[in-house]
This record gives C-alpha cells, structure tokens and sequence, in this order.
C-alpha cells in the first residue's frame, strides 16, 4: 500500500504544481461564479479583473433580441451596465450550484424593478422575476468562458412586452 500512497501524493503534487486547470477548491470557484451573477445586482464591476480572464466570452442564448450572442468582457461589461440603468435595485437569489471539473454551474433568480428605459420601453415601475442557469468554466482560478439561458419570455411578459 505504501508505493501506492507515494505514487498518489507525488501524482497531487505535480498536478498541482502545474498550474493549468488546478484553479483552486470548488466552493471558490462557486463564490467567483456567484460573484459574476451578483454584478448584475450590485454594479461592482471593478470586481472583473479579479473574476474573469482577460480573453472572456460570456455565451447568451437568449439575447435580449431573442438571437445567440458571444460577448467579450469589455462588451458584457457593458451590457451589464446598460441593465442595471434600466434595472438598478435587482435583487439576485443563487438558487442552487454544482461543479465538476473545470465547471460550475448555477441556477438563479433576478428580481427587479424597472425604472428606465429598457428596449425602448419606457420605465414601467413593474417589479419582474425570472429564473436562469449559467454555467462558467474556469482557467487558472478565473472564469474564462460562460454560457447563459434565462427566461427572457417570462421576463418580456411580465413588463408588458409579450401579450
């Protein structure tokens, strides 16, 4: 049993020396995950050096035009900002997280109250929930790539833009 133990430890240490894809514990990489979620409700955007890597692609399905979208972190950046003048006192509920691998994927909850002008609609001062899984994957202890789908139906109801 012993050699086997050696091999196992040695085999740890080399992984972790590495760097590549040993991004740290999952529950830290849970925490980035709903950090990057919780921008939306908190505007503290100085975060994203610390979040995401510089090459960044956050994947939408849907857009907010009902079409798939990639978007750099300078182009998500500011789509965020955008919602959040539309949206400004959301409120986020991370509904539930799992991870695996390089991988954390989480379900959520957007709660808000829209008091500017989003898509052209004038302020409503309709509060909206909607629901939404994300899943992030991770590089070096940062999140590198997101893939996104919300209920954008449920969300365009509620406002009045759906009948």
């Amino acid at each position: 049993m012993k050699p086997f133990r050696t091999a196992t430890m040695a085999f740890l240490v080399l992984a972790a020396s590495c760097g590549a894809g040993w991004a740290g514990s999952m529950d830290e990489e849970k925490a980035l995950s709903a950090r990057s979620i919780e921008m939306w409700s908190t505007g503290a955007f100085d975060l994203a050096g610390e979040t995401f890597t510089e090459d960044y692609v956050n994947h939408q399905q849907p857009d907010v035009n009902g079409g798939v979208e990639s978007l750099t972190l300078n182009e998500w950046t500011e789509a965020a900002k955008s919602y959040r003048q539309s949206f400004p006192d959301t409120t986020v509920e991370i509904l539930m997280q799992f991870g695996e691998g390089d991988k954390v994927a989480t379900h959520w909850q957007f709660t808000a109250t829209q008091t500017g002008t989003y898509l052209g609609l004038e302020p409503t001062g309709k509060t909206v929930t909607w629901t939404g899984t994300q899943i992030d994957r991770f590089e070096d202890g940062k999140i590198a790539e997101t893939w996104v789908n919300w209920d954008m139906y449920t969300m365009f109801k509620q406002l009045g833009l759906l009948k």
